[in-house]
């Protein structure tokens, strides 16, 4: 009954969780590779959990109303392995306009964590992204599978090197952004530890932004250890290109077409 949910991993060679973490968070970084990105504020943020509440206004294509987000987001950390979580959040100081077209059913969620290389060396020197995404964009949902079936992979390699951009910026400009600084404010946790039991007591800021947790097993016995679905994104891969604007048109048309 709601938006179609995608999930994609996604291997990057040669890099950390740490800079995979920062790059999804930088919004300043941002629009040098996700060219739909128009217009992005920080609105609130918390300085001891790291949670934030951002305002993105994105491009669509021309058949289309630019698109309006308010996003909180906030990552939790298990070692070397960061839950980043990030959904659509009400912000009554920012109300509802008629143009950009607000996205209220929003979530966009990933677990990034180190991995062998396939270098075969048996060195961790490679992070894995599992990205779970969905959101009601207000596109038909036949036109939305088509634009994403048609134009993701050109998305992953935009989004490909975008990050291997952000990392040797990273190398030569040792300043971080506020968004990436922001990024390391995780809180940390214990995925063995049972979240449930009466020792563990959420504080009262933690449980007006952790609504509830997700443990799920997919057929591929990825063991989705939890996401703490939270009020405090980066939004997702594959729906935010030009590549994908342009397959949606084409996907329309071949539709209307048949």
């Amino acid at each position: 009954s709601g938006p179609a949910i995608y999930r994609s991993r996604t291997v990057f060679e040669d890099a950390t969780p740490e800079v995979v973490r920062d790059f999804f968070w930088d919004d300043e970084f941002r629009p040098k590779w996700d060219t739909m990105l128009a217009y992005f504020k920080t609105l609130d943020e918390c300085p001891c959990t790291g949670s934030m509440i951002v305002h993105w206004i994105r491009k669509f294509p021309f058949f289309c109303s630019d698109r309006d987000y308010i996003i909180g987001r906030r990552i939790w950390e298990d070692g070397k392995t960061y839950y980043c979580v990030t959904k659509g959040v009400p912000y009554p100081g920012l109300p509802k306009r008629d143009k950009p077209r607000r996205v209220e059913l929003y979530f966009s969620s990933w677990i990034i964590r180190p991995v062998e290389s396939r270098k075969g060396d048996g060195q961790l020197s490679a992070c894995e992204v599992t990205l779970v995404h969905y959101e009601d964009m207000g596109i038909p949902k036949d036109v939305a599978k088509l634009g994403v079936r048609h134009g993701m992979w050109g998305a992953v390699k935009k989004l490909h090197s975008g990050m291997r951009a952000y990392q040797s910026a990273r190398k030569t400009d040792t300043s971080l952004s506020k968004c990436a600084l922001m990024a390391r404010m995780t809180t940390k946790i214990s995925c063995d530890e049972n979240i449930s039991s009466p020792g563990r007591v959420l504080r009262e800021d933690e449980n007006d932004q952790s609504t509830g947790i997700i443990k799920r097993k997919n057929d591929n016995s990825l063991n989705w250890k939890w996401i703490a679905i939270a009020g405090t994104v980066a939004l997702a891969f594959g729906l935010r290109s030009g590549v994908i604007g342009k397959a949606l048109l084409v996907g329309a048309g071949q539709r209307i077409g048949r």
